[in-house]
């Protein structure tokens, strides 16, 4: 989400002594539309401990490799740097100290992604989970058994995307259970993963229709009596389809530190919030998440 805000709020949001303030800005005033609209009476923001975990890269060598500051050659060589604009990533620790003021719970857990961390919440919250997220991948979490819908951001937040699981199956052609093995097998250019040659959504969606999912498909692909469309290209990339399952699925099993979700019309620590809002200029945006909190307590 700040990524999305530092690219939709012009770089001239700056605070007193000119320091840019562009994504800190547009995210809080996204957090108070999503409150205003949605009036949750809790709060995680998810963070990604770490951006590209190692296990996923052993994995799938490609896996953000294209993300890597400095590009291919820098992640074949070991970089785990993420390539952020110059700007960003100074505003990263004030979004964090202003929620830690504000009262909003922060989740990262070593080793993981964001991802994983909505996954495991998604999974285990006793209370009904929206998922905020520009990324399918998370699509497949959805569960209309467990209440657990999608807000989909990629078009913006005035064209938001609520999804439940007809609405993946609508968008996709499979259900939410379904979409790793189709992210799996169509590929997903902006993680790195190649997918298989020639297989494309459409072909996927009809492959998990008729074998039910990736490891069916490879069973199937062991006996030639069976038609399987697209079977040279599978075969070919077996290696890739086994080794990539466990990159694809969003984790529902972390363990995650224990937070007060809850939101409160009262700062956790005004004093701090107070200093913050005034150091970077940002009174106003406080002040809108502020109310919209206090409206979704009302």
């Amino acid at each position: 989400m700040y990524f999305r805000a530092f690219h939709g709020v012009p770089e001239t949001m700056t605070a007193p002594d000119g320091t840019a303030v562009n994504a800190v800005r547009g995210f809080l005033d996204a957090i108070a539309r999503l409150v205003t609209d949605f009036r949750p009476t809790q709060v995680i923001a998810a963070f990604d401990a770490d951006w590209r975990p190692q296990w996923r890269v052993d994995l799938v060598p490609s896996y953000k490799a294209h993300r890597v500051d400095g590009g291919v050659e820098a992640a074949a060589a070991g970089s785990t740097v993420e390539e952020v604009p110059d700007l960003l990533g100074p505003q990263v620790p004030v979004i964090e100290d202003l929620l830690d003021a504000i009262g909003i719970a922060r989740i990262g857990v070593r080793g993981f992604e964001a991802d994983d961390v909505l996954g495991t919440v998604a999974a285990t919250w006793p209370d009904p989970v929206d998922v905020v997220t520009g990324d399918r991948d998370l699509f497949q979490v959805v569960d209309d058994a467990r209440h657990v819908r999608v807000l989909y951001n990629a078009r913006g937040y005035a064209k938001l995307e609520v999804l439940d699981e007809a609405g993946v199956l609508a968008r996709h052609g499979v259900p939410p259970q379904q979409y790793a093995d189709l992210a799996l097998l169509r590929g997903d250019s902006s993680d790195g993963l190649p997918g298989v040659p020639g297989v494309g959504e459409k072909t996927a969606a009809g492959l998990l229709a008729r074998f039910g999912s990736v490891d069916a498909l490879l069973l199937a692909l062991d006996d030639p009596a069976v038609d399987v469309p697209k079977r040279p290209a599978l075969v070919a990339a077996r290696d890739y389809l086994v080794a990539a399952g466990p990159v694809v699925r969003v984790r529902d099993d972390l363990s995650l530190p224990h937070v007060d979700a809850q939101l409160s019309p009262v700062p956790r620590d005004p004093d701090a919030l107070a200093r913050l809002e005034h150091r970077w200029g940002v009174e106003s945006s406080v002040g809108r998440l502020r109310a919209a909190i206090e409206r979704s307590l009302g």
